[in-house]
Order: structure tokens, then sequence, then C-alpha cells
């Protein structure tokens, strides 16, 4: 009887997993032949053995043309063969017959048969690819064998003895040979689950051991080698080639996510078994979302038309293309007319947590589902989905810090990391591609014009300081887990030195996975936990822009609102361009143009600069770093611009000193030297407070404050410092209901999902609780404010709780300062009475009519360098003397 259609789609997936085996070389060409015979039967082979192969014609032409000719091969024969063919399969049945007692089975066993079912073992034994136990495995193979037709027998539709005999020979020696090469070797293989998604496992020795699914909860091993693992993933098949008359393709949307290795939604579109359109959509309103959020700036525009080319041609390497798309109206409208184009029925992509995009993306899918469509979200972006993230057993105290949101994901955890999934090798390819624009379309490099029509091409030194690629982010992170890594604990703030990992921008653009830094960060010989904090901040940042919306742009506590900030667009701007007077801002803010980056010391150091002794509002730098940071993050910046601004969830408890900071960063005067060469000749003592230099040295190193470099845009660092404290006191002594009397904390109106935890309600019950109430919550305030609400009248320097850092400064430092302010006075009173005295005998000897004095001899003479012009006679000078 014909098999079912159900028994046909079984033997079809059958043959797929197969045929996964002969591409990754564990398969030869025959045997799959045989197994496909031999699973579909010699009609169902003919029918759809050239379609299931027809996409390696594009992927492996060699391995296509071999399969092909095997067909043609074996379908040449004619009638008479298979009418000869069928009268000695019935023999070898009546025989098999006679031995069919167990006795006589132990004791002779018909050859073919017996190749057939240790072919049958080997093939159950080295196919990890299977979502089916090795026995089910080997019974259905052995039903479809013998599955009988009452016309010819039951061994019909197999194929000759000749044929199975000679490819099953050569599949156990390949076999055998492949068990003897990965002895005792680690690998890496994908299983199929029954969430559909794909379950990486570490076989370890003998391919018995495995680890790392999932959806496991342990914590999974580790590889000893990320050079090896990473080397061995471009070898894995992760997905199989479909056929042209196979289901509707899948549209895989990528936004965030610009990577190969490591993504959730490529690998479940993979798993669909359809082909696969990836596709990119740019709609710049709605990456801008509500109030002055700023999302996407310039530098990102830049970053990410770059990583979009460089992801484009990581595609084309494995098959595929890149679809882009300009948004008509919204994404969900490009959507829905791609999907109208292509037929698809299933879009897959990685979530986004930005309060705007997660609406964004959550009408999408409602309206597709409407549709018929099935589109999923898959998590990926961060470590937490900071949606899942709960303060359920922990309490509210000490909210906003890390150590409060670590405390949280460990009293909740959520589903296992699991392993990093490792990138595939081919894409199968729909029969149609959908029309897209070219990058240039999509307008994220523009560059202004000239009034002559030149290009301004401000991106020059961005383009030159990074690789924008995926292969650049490993690149990068390999090479500090080499070196940087080891003084990233104690010296991750010094900005004179690369040692700091410089991964933000992959991160914010996908183009490195948190779960794959976090891996290869714990797999590294030198594992400092100040570096995988880094992460948890980076989750914290996101939980709390879910938690409050308008992050970006309205203080949390409310009294700060009203703070006396200054409109002074002139200190702004010199803060934007570098030229504040004060040397390690002025290159910190010029290193952000040039590159579009800083570390992370230095933000805080330029942050303080700009609230607490310029006055200026934290939206301010908010929006300038969103402008021209090349890792842009909505949450980070907001987060860290609010804590900076004093109205965040936490207070910084510190100030950075412009001046002492650099003491600590830049010790030597390296930093400034790289980025404000024209301070360059100044004594590495006296580079940072250049204002402190005696005017011949100055005149000696080419500085010419108001011309050369700028002068200071303020000076009473120490009286603006007061002020700013101030100024806070006023406001929480105006707004008191915002502060608890008996703590001295700030009170912030708590969202509805903090309410809900508190009282123990769902979140419905908790927005219907809070509907026109405010329930306040007390946060981390620093101590100097605290303070300053018992001693008014204290400044900033008499507060014990003085939260300006100063910085390691020497007491070695500040005496060769003095000496060198005492030296060169001293030598500059005794220049002028030299040539007081040489001016007198001079005139002297002109009126006595005497010729000039001879020089004389023996007399020491500086030796002129290039550094010091002012040590040279000029040639005129000498020629007049004589």
């Amino acid at each position: 009887m014909p098999p079912s259609a159900a028994a046909t789609e079984d033997s079809i997936a059958l043959v797929r997993k197969t045929l996964r085996e002969v591409l990754v070389g564990r398969e030869d060409p025959e045997g799959f032949f045989a197994t496909c015979v031999s699973a579909l039967g010699h009609q169902e082979t003919r029918s759809h053995f050239l379609s299931l192969i027809q996409p390696l014609s594009t992927a492996n032409s060699s391995l296509h043309s071999r399969l092909t000719s095997i067909y043609q091969e074996y379908f040449s024969k004619t009638e008479d063969d298979e009418l000869e063919l069928a009268l000695t399969l019935s023999l070898l049945e009546v025989k098999d017959l006679q031995l069919s007692t167990p006795s006589q089975e132990s004791r002779r066993q018909p050859p073919g048969d017996g190749l057939n079912q240790r072919s049958s073992v080997h093939r159950t034994s080295v196919s990890p690819l299977q979502g089916s136990s090795h026995t089910q495995l080997a019974d259905g193979v052995g039903r479809r064998e013998h599955t009988s037709s009452p016309q010819t027998g039951p061994w019909v539709k197999s194929s000759p003895p000749q044929t199975i005999q000679k490819a099953e020979l050569q599949k156990s020696t390949h076999v055998d040979k492949y068990k003897k090469e990965t002895a005792g070797s680690s690998r890496t293989v994908c299983v199929s689950t029954p969430s559909g998604l794909c379950s990486k496992l570490d076989t370890g020795e003998g391919g018995d051991q495995m680890e790392g699914d999932l959806n496991q909860s342990e914590k999974p091993k580790r590889s000893k080698n990320r050079r090896q693992r990473r080397k061995g993933a471009s070898q894995q098949v992760v997905g199989l080639p479909c056929s042209p008359s196979a289901p509707p393709p899948v549209l895989l949307w990528f936004r965030r996510d610009l990577r190969l290795g490591d993504n959730p939604a490529l690998t479940g579109s993979l798993e669909v078994g359809a082909p696969v359109i990836p596709v990119f959509i740019w709609s710049p309103e709605e990456e801008e979302g509500p109030g002055i959020t700023v999302a996407m700036g310039g530098a990102c525009k830049y970053w990410l038309h770059q990583a979009l080319s460089c992801f484009s041609s990581s595609l084309e390497r494995i098959g595929s293309n890149l679809v882009l798309l300009k948004a008509n109206g919204s994404s969900l409208r490009s959507l829905k007319e791609l999907v109208k184009e292509t037929g698809t029925r299933t879009v897959l992509a990685n979530a986004l947590y930005e309060p705007w995009l997660k609406e964004r993306d959550d009408a999408v899918v409602s309206a597709l589902q409407k549709d018929g469509v099935e589109c999923r979200m898959f998590h990926s972006y961060c470590l937490r989905d900071p949606y899942s993230v709960s303060p359920e057993g922990v309490g509210l105290r000490g909210i906003g810090s890390v150590s409060h949101f670590m405390s949280c994901c460990k009293q909740n955890p959520g589903s296992a990391l699991g392993v990093p999934l490792d990138p595939p090798v081919f894409l199968p390819k729909p029969a149609n591609w959908p029309q897209g624009v070219s990058l240039g379309t999509l307008g994220l490099a523009r560059m202004p014009r000239r009034k002559d029509g030149t290009t301004i091409d401000w991106a020059a030194n961005i383009r030159n300081s990074w690789d924008f690629s995926e292969e650049g982010a490993c690149a990068r992170l390999e090479a500090f887990l080499n070196d940087g890594v080891y003084r990233y604990e104690k010296e991750s703030g010094r900005a004179d030195a690369p040692n700091t990992s410089c991964l933000s921008p992959y991160l914010h653009f996908g183009q490195l996975s948190p779960r794959w830094l976090l891996w290869d960060a714990k797999g590294a010989r030198c594992r400092p936990p100040k570096f995988q904090r880094k992460l948890a901040w980076r989750d914290l940042a996101y939980w709390q822009l879910t938690l409050f919306p308008d992050l970006p742009w309205e203080s949390l506590r409310p009294p700060y609102k009203a703070l006396r900030w200054s409109s002074d667009r002139g200190h702004l701007k010199a803060w934007q361009r570098g030229r504040t007077g004060y040397p390690l801002v002025d290159a910190a803010m010029r290193q952000l143009w040039l590159t579009g980056w800083m570390n992370n010391y230095m933000r805080h150091v330029v942050a303080s600069f700009l609230i607490a002794y310029l006055y200026l509002p934290w939206q301010e730098g908010y929006r300038w770093f969103q402008d021209t940071l090349v890792d842009a993050d909505v949450a980070i910046d907001a987060m860290m611009w609010q804590n900076g601004g004093m109205c965040g969830l936490d207070h910084w408890n510190f100030v950075m000193h412009p001046v002492d900071a650099a003491m600590t960063c830049d010790p030597y005067g390296s930093y400034v030297k790289k980025w404000c060469p024209e301070l360059a000749d100044l004594p590495d003592e006296l580079i940072h407070k250049p204002w402190k230099c005696p005017e011949s040295m100055l005149r000696r190193a080419g500085v010419v404050f108001g011309q050369t470099y700028p002068e200071r845009i303020v000076t009473d660092l120490e009286e603006r410092r007061s002020r700013s404290l101030q100024d806070v006191t006023l406001v929480r002594k105006e707004f008191q209901q915002y502060v608890d009397k008996r703590s001295g904390c700030d009170l912030v109106p708590m969202p509805p999902r903090l309410v809900s935890v508190a009282l123990g309600l769902s979140h419905r019950d908790g927005d219907v609780v809070t509907e026109g109430k405010q329930f306040l919550l007390p946060v981390i305030t620093r101590m100097e404010f605290k303070h300053q609400l018992e001693d008014p009248d204290a400044d900033a320097a008499s507060n014990p709780y003085n939260a300006v850092l100063k910085g390691y400064v020497s007491r070695k430092r500040d005496e060769t300062i003095a000496f060198f302010n005492e030296r060169d006075f001293t030598a500059s009173v005794m220049n002028e009475g030299v040539q007081r005295k040489e001016r007198l005998e001079s005139d002297y000897r002109r009126i006595e009519g005497l010729p000039p004095s001879p020089a004389p001899r023996g007399r020491a003479r500086r030796t002129p360098t290039a550094k010091d012009r002012f040590s040279v006679v000029p040639g005129g000078a000498v020629s007049s003397l004589r």
C-alpha cells in the first residue's frame, strides 16, 4: 500500500536530517541515497529526491552533481532489471523466513540484512541532530524497510543489494574513521527540542556526556579554548537548505542584532525548515520615540550604516541576502506589504526593550496574528528580560543600585542563559527576493555640503578608528581578554592606557551578544568581577527605563525639576567643542567628537564639569552624548545622566574635579598631549593646569591663552561647587513633601509595576489602585545633601561629606611645581641683571668711541633643541654684533 501523507512527511524529514550528515562530512553520497530509497521507497524517491537536493546547486554544486549522477544511474535501469531485482529480493525474503528462529539467526544471517542492521546502528549512534531516541529511529527505519507490497514482496521498494552493500560498507568505514578522529575531543551540535528552539549540546569524550541545554537550569560547562570553539563554529551546519517548492519563506526582521553568532531569531528561522528572507526596516520616527529622546544621533546612524554594510556581506558569504527597506509610514505597513508580496506566514525578530519600541512590536505582533501570520519575538538584547525582573522577596530599599538589581535577579531567577549559539554556514534562499532599496537610500551616513559643493566628511576619524563588522567585535574582545583585562580591575579609569574593552558600540548594535561576552569573559584566564558587573549595569539601565518611560527627558526626583540651571550657550558650546580651558575636559570632548567614544571614567569627568561647575542641565549633556557617541544607548545614557544630574534613582557619591581627577587618570599627561597637541611641550607636572605655568615656560611651549589654547571659561571652581550645593538645599526645602524627615532621603513617586509588587497585587489591580493616587518611595540620597539640611550655612569645603574627589595628588608633585616656579623666577631676575649690565657697558664704550667689547672666550653656550626655539640665537643678531 502506498504510504500515507503523514508517513511521507516523516520520511522526508528523516532524509533531510540525514542530508545534514552529508553536508558536515559524516555521510557519503552513496549512503545518503541508499537511506533515501530505504525511507521513501522507489516511487517517492523518484518524485522527491531532485527537489530535496535542489538547494545544493548553489550551496554545494559538486555535491549536487554527485547526488544527481547517482540518482540518474539508479533510475536508468530497464524494466527487465527491475523485474530481475524483484525476483532476487523475493528469494532473499524466503531465505530470511527460513532463518527466523533466534538460534538460527545467531548462527546464520543473510549478508545483506546484516549490513543493513549494522548500518542502522551506525546511523543512530553518530546522528546527534536527530530529534528522536536511538531506539525509535532504528525501529522507524526498520519498519519502513520492511513495508510490503502485495504485488512484488517486501523489498521491492528498496535499493539493489549491491548498491546497499557498497554504500553501507563505505558508510561504516567512514563512521569508524570519524569516531577515531573525534574521540576525546569536544564538539558542539544542535538538537531540535519540542519548544522549537535549537539547543546547543557539548558532547564530551566519546560523545556520551551532554551539557548546556538552553532549557536546563544548571550552569553549562565552558569551553577551555575560546578560539577553538569559535573556529569550530564555522564548520557546523545549523540549518538545512529547503526546496523552492517547500513551505512559504520566513521573514527574519533584523533591528539591533546585526550578527550571525548567538542570534536566537536566526536560529529559530532555521528551525522552521523554510527559506529565510532577512530584512532590515529603517523607520527614524519609530526609533526616536516621544519626548526629546534623540535615540539615534549622527554618530550612531553612521555606525549603523557601516554595520549594515558589513552584515550584508556576512549574509552573502552564507548564501543569503539582506533586504533593506525604508518604512513607508510605519514598520507594520512595510511588513504587511512584505507578507503580501512573499506569501510568508512567519515573522521572527529579537525583542527590543525601549517602551515605545516595545509598544510598536506588540502592535506588530497583534496585527500580524490577526492576519493569520505567526510573529514571535526572541529574548537576546539583555542578559535578563527587563520586563521579567521583579523586586519580590527583596524589597525596594536601595532600588537604583546595581547590588539591589543583582539581588532581584538572584531572588527571582529567570530561564537559564545557556550556551551561545554558533553561527550558521548556510541560509536557504527563497525562490524570489522582494524588492529592496540601496543602503544609501536610507540616508544614515549623509554628509553635509559646503557652499562650493564639497562634502564635509566629519566621520573620517570614526571610520579610521573602528572595525564595524561582527569579526571586528570578536577580534576586539579577544584582544582585550588577552591583554587589557589584567589591568581592568584597578586601572580601568586610566585615560592614557587601553585598559578598557571598547565593546559598548558592538553590544549596542548587537554585533556581539551579551551572552557571548559573558561566556568568553568567564572562560578567560583573568575574570575580574568589575568587568562582569558592567553587564549588570546595562541590564539595570533597561529595567529603569521600563519602569520610568520618561527617564530620557524628565527628572525622576520632583524637587530637582526646579533647580536654577544656567542658560549660558557659550559655556555649552565651549564644553561641546573641547574649549573649556581645562585640558582633561577638553581632551575627552575632542576624543568624543573625533572617534565617537570615551571611556567611562572620562564620561564622569565631563558630566561633573557640565553639571556641578557650569550649572548646565543634564538634558543638554544627554542630548550631546546621544548625537556624538557611537554607542549612544538611550537607557544607559539616561540613567547615568540622571544620576549625575542629582535626580535619578541613585546619586553619584562623587564629583570629579577637572584637575585633581587628571592626576589619577592621566598622571603623565599622555592623554592630554594626544588630544590637545598644543599643550604637548608643557611639563607633565603642569600640563593639567597650564595657567600656573611661568610666562617663560609658556613662551617656550608656544602656548598663548586665548589664541593657541582657550582661556578658562570658569575659574572659581570651589565657589561654584558651593553654589550648586546651596541650590539643591533650596529646592529640597521648597518641596519638603518629597523629603523623608526621618532619614533625609528623597522621595520618588512609584510606578504602577512597583506598587503592584509592594502590595502583592497583579499589574492590572495595581493600575486600578494607583489611579489618581501617588505612592512615594525613598531612594538613595547623597550624604552631602542630607548634612546640608542640618547645617544650611555650610559650604562645600566645610561639609564633612564633600563629594569632590581630590585624586592622587602627591606632595612630591607639589614640591616639583614650586621648584619650577622658584627656579624660573630666579633665572628671570638674573637674566635681567646681566642684560642691564651689558647695555650700560655698551653705551659707555660707544660714548667713549671705543670698539665693542669682544665676546668672552670659554663661555658656556646652551645647546639649542628643537623643542626650545627660544634658546637659538638668530643669525642676523650674530652678524650685527661682529
